[in-house]
């Protein structure tokens, strides 16, 4: 293994181990303060300050461990909470009308879960781990009340349902409009630029979700998916081994999907 190999971080900007309990069930952990939390400036306190950002202390129930495989909430629980991933790496599915799953996203940490109930008050799609991780309570009464107080923090929460919205119409745009590469190309620029913003490398990281479930979400059978990775390879675009990627060339990448590289 190279030596930037070896330095690589994984998907999940944050990664752990979790113990189970005796039950099976998720093992909650001690409440991290959002006020001095490394993630805040990805999170819903983003931009908060002084006695707005101490405020915000109070939205978070507790931090809970979920293991790999484990259901935060499922396709029609009641809608009670908002859920803030604080490490590892999330989807979310929808059971279509034949039995098969629909992934919708994925979610890493600093990013936000369970939206989707608030206006049916039910949620219409389950979250899953894909690997250990932790994510942080929101009860959604906890948000309204504390929102009417802080407004700052009721902006804030309004960005982040807009964030939601504008990526909802990427994703349709993504199936409606772009060839398999193309949604490919898209989806591993997606995942570097994500990537940077939590100060990791653009270039090198592990996909912690499959190929199988890549293709779900970008509208291609497992097959398409397999030969636009080898094609990205065979043209030097990537590197694969397994579930590691390393970005080559990401200028090319861009080109792929029509993109104005940067200066």
């Amino acid at each position: 293994m190279t030596a930037a190999a070896a330095t690589t971080v994984a998907f999940s900007p944050v990664r752990c181990d979790i113990p189970a309990s005796n039950d099976g069930d998720a093992v909650p952990v001690v409440l991290t303060r959002c006020s001095r939390c490394k993630l805040r400036d990805l999170c819903l306190p983003c931009g908060l300050s002084g006695r707005d950002a101490e405020r915000a202390d109070e939205l978070v129930y507790t931090r809970r461990r979920v293991r790999r495989g484990e259901s935060i909430y499922r396709e029609g629980d009641a809608f009670v909470s908002l859920f803030a991933v604080w490490s590892g790496v999330f989807k979310t599915t929808q059971l279509l009308e034949d039995g098969r799953e629909q992934v919708t996203g994925f979610q890493m940490a600093g990013e936000m879960l369970g939206m989707d109930g608030i206006g049916p008050e039910k949620h219409s799609c389950s979250a899953v781990a894909l690997e250990n991780g932790e994510v942080c309570v929101i009860p959604y009464s906890r948000l309204e009340a504390l929102g009417r107080e802080v407004h700052a923090l009721q902006q804030q929460f309004h960005k982040v349902m807009s964030r939601e919205i504008v990526q909802e119409h990427g994703v349709m745009l993504l199936l409606g409009t772009m060839r398999a590469e193309e949604r490919l190309a898209t989806f591993l620029l997606n995942l570097s630029r994500r990537l940077v913003a939590r100060g990791y490398s653009p270039s090198e990281f592990n996909l912690r979700m499959t190929r199988e479930e890549i293709g779900s979400y970008l509208g291609l059978k497992l097959e398409t998916v397999s030969r636009a990775f080898s094609k990205f390879q065979d043209d030097g675009l990537i590197s694969v081994e397994q579930k590691h990627i390393r970005i080559l060339d990401i200028a090319g990448l861009r080109r792929r999907v029509g993109q104005k590289l940067e200066p």
